[in-house]
């Protein structure tokens, strides 16, 4: 099989792992809170990423990491693993599933507001377009259709969707300015992700116990889609062109809303289904370029 079509079959797999974490978390964060599936899942996540690494040859590179990379990386774990899913499971606590998820997928409008201040790179009218589109399309999804009223029935679950989306889009900008090896970063930032859940736990928790199916789940999203997605993810783009790669990985959130409704049992409303092509169509025209590819980021 040539190389186009692994990429192809890769990304895919990437694709419908990633999109069936609302739908999954949802149903898990309805017995147990996000923390608590946060201990579990990190440690399905961190064996996932240590048998990767393990695989690829890599265990050597933890010692080429210096105190000052390792406290770095500490605190990129903190920003991108630890408060990220603080924030995107506990909107799935208090929210319908597809509203937490969609307002989450805010992600790639921060990554470029983080990258104007951080990486110092240019604001462009294509970029406040996109943001402003974004922003609509938030509205939309939040009012469920109702944009004259202003009535905010989630805002809770919103406020803490938004924030995951700044905290995945800081994470990725400071994964871009300090990029370490891929593999071997994300099974310390998960592993200092963990540190902070524990500690969490012990002062605000408790460690649940949980049935057989919960960890089924917990298992999925630990392994599955933090684990075993970036492997697809990172071999397209080894054997794929990256834009086309990227323009794919628009579809996640489309088929998270098939997984939505048929595992959560959630009626897709239509605001939702609108408010989300003018968030990607936001993502699209920010990430415009001369040469009229798309550079995206994905979630990793």
């Amino acid at each position: 099989m040539d190389k186009d079509k692994l990429s192809y079959i890769y990304v895919s797999l990437a694709i419908i792992l990633w999109a069936s974490t609302a739908a999954v978390g949802k149903l898990i964060v309805q017995e147990i809170t996000n923390i608590q599936l946060m201990f579990y899942s990190f440690i399905f996540s961190i064996m996932g990423l240590f048998m990767i690494v393990l695989f690829q040859k890599k265990l050597k590179l933890f010692q080429e990491y210096t105190k000052k990379d390792y406290l770095r990386m500490a605190g990129i774990g903190f920003v991108g693993c630890y408060l990220y899913y603080i924030f995107l499971f506990g909107a799935l606590m208090f929210a319908p599933a597809q509203e937490a998820f969609i307002v989450n997928y805010l992600w790639p409008l921060m990554v470029v507001i983080f990258a104007i201040i951080i990486l110092k790179e240019k604001l462009t009218f294509l970029k406040i377009s996109g943001i402003l589109l974004a922003i609509i399309g938030v509205y939309v999804v939040v009012t469920q259709g109702n944009i004259l009223s202003f009535s905010f029935t989630n805002l809770k679950a919103d406020l803490l969707a938004i924030s995951g989306a700044v905290a995945y889009g800081l994470f990725s900008v400071l994964g871009k300015k300090y990029p370490y090896e891929k593999y071997t970063s994300m099974l310390i930032y998960y592993i200092f992700g963990f540190v902070f859940v524990l500690i969490t736990i012990f002062l605000f928790s408790s460690i649940p116990k949980i049935t057989y199916i919960q960890l089924l789940g917990i298992a999925w999203l630990g392994f599955a889609t933090n684990a075993l997605a970036f492997v697809f993810w990172f071999k397209a783009l080894e054997y794929g062109d990256t834009s086309k790669m990227a323009n794919l990985v628009f579809l996640t959130p489309f088929l998270s809303l098939v997984y939505i409704y048929i595992l959560v049992g959630e009626s897709i409303l239509i605001s939702s289904f609108i408010g989300l092509v003018i968030i990607v169509l936001g993502i699209i025209i920010q990430s415009l370029r001369k040469n009229k590819k798309i550079k995206v980021q994905s979630k990793i």
